[in-house]
This record gives structure tokens, C-alpha cells and sequence, in this order.
């Protein structure tokens, strides 16, 4: 397993993933057809605002359908022979607090084809070095407290369980669990 940034040479996997009923956003099933057409329109354009560690590309839409500034990220797709998921990074520079929309410094989605491979939990190993290089001394991961695999994922990556909550309304208002994954040697 690999992380790749996203390229115009490697969109048609990614497409091919989302026809196939894959979605990158586990809160809107329906950003999946949001972003054929997206690429439709502009495929350069599209895979470029999925690395973004400026926040240039506008705002982002909540599972209620309001919209809220977006913060610096980056995204990498997750490859092992194939296209197998995202992973992505956000954070707010200079600190490590997220405003109450954010559900979180990394979320990621694996292609159900590709599930219980290990490629999550690789991927959000992975992914730390670039958490750590953006200043950051901690992450926060979330997850549904009924999806004991993301659960795993998380504790197999270093992380602890800070607090189960409620989310807020604009993310769906359903029960989280948030753990913390230092980054501090």
C-alpha cells in the first residue's frame, strides 16, 4: 500500500471506484455523483483542489447542506495495485483545535472491494509524518461507536479514546467517538 497524490493520470480509477458506488464522504452518499460531475466539467481543476493545503478552493458543503469555510488539507488516495480509498489530513495552522464542523484531523474511506485488507490502518500510519510536518503535536480521528472496525483502525494506529459525544447537528447529530493520536515522541 501506497499513498498517492492525486493525478489526472490515475482519475479514471477514481472514477471507476465512484460508479461503481463507492463514496468519498461517509456523511453525503450522494458527493460521490457530485464529483463525476465535477470532473466532468473540469478533471484538472477537480484533482488539484483535492490537495489544498491553502484552503483556495472554497467552502465545504455539511451532511445538512450548509456550507462552512475550508480548512487547509490534503488528500492522498490510498493505492495497492488499484485504487483502494482516500485518506485526508485538515488541520487549522498554529493549532490543533478544529472548529465544532470539522469531525476531526483525518477522516478516510476504503473501497468496500478492499475492506479488512489492513489498508485503513496502513494508510493512517502513513499518514501521520504529514500531520507532524504541518506542526501539529496530536491528531483527532472519529468514528461511529456501532463501526468497531474504524475502531480499530484507530487504536492499531496509536490512538486513544478521549471522549464519546454528539456531533453536531450540520454533521447528522449522531453519537461519535473521538481519539487522540500524539504525535509527540
Amino acid at each position: 500500500m501506497i499513498l498517492l497524490k492525486p493525478s489526472i493520470e490515475r482519475i479514471p480509477a477514481y472514477v471507476s471506484a465512484l460508479r461503481r458506488g463507492w463514496s468519498p464522504d461517509n456523511l453525503r452518499s450522494e458527493a460521490a455523483q457530485e464529483q463525476i460531475a465535477n470532473i466532468s466539467k473540469d478533471a484538472g481543476l477537480f484533482v488539484s483542489n483535492l490537495d489544498d493545503p491553502t484552503a483556495k478552493a472554497g467552502p465545504i458543503t455539511l451532511p445538512d447542506g450548509s456550507k462552512v469555510p475550508r480548512l487547509p488539507s490534503i488528500r492522498r488516495w490510498i493505492w495497492d495495485a488499484e485504487f483502494c480509498g482516500h485518506i485526508s489530513l485538515r488541520w487549522k495552522p498554529g493549532t490543533e483545535e478544529l472548529p465544532p464542523t470539522c469531525s476531526g484531523h483525518i477522516g478516510y474511506a476504503v473501497v468496500p472491494w478492499r475492506q479488512g485488507e489492513g489498508l485503513a490502518s496502513a494508510a493512517l500510519v502513513a499518514i501521520l509524518p504529514d500531520a507532524k510536518a504541518v506542526g501539529l503535536k496530536h491528531v483527532v480521528v472519529t468514528t461511529s461507536p456501532d463501526n468497531p472496525a474504524s475502531v480499530r483502525v484507530i487504536e492499531k494506529a496509536g490512538g486513544t479514546l478521549a471522549r464519546s459525544y454528539t456531533a453536531e447537528r450540520s454533521l447528522g447529530g449522531h453519537e461519535k467517538l473521538e481519539f487522540k493520536i500524539s504525535l509527540i515522541e
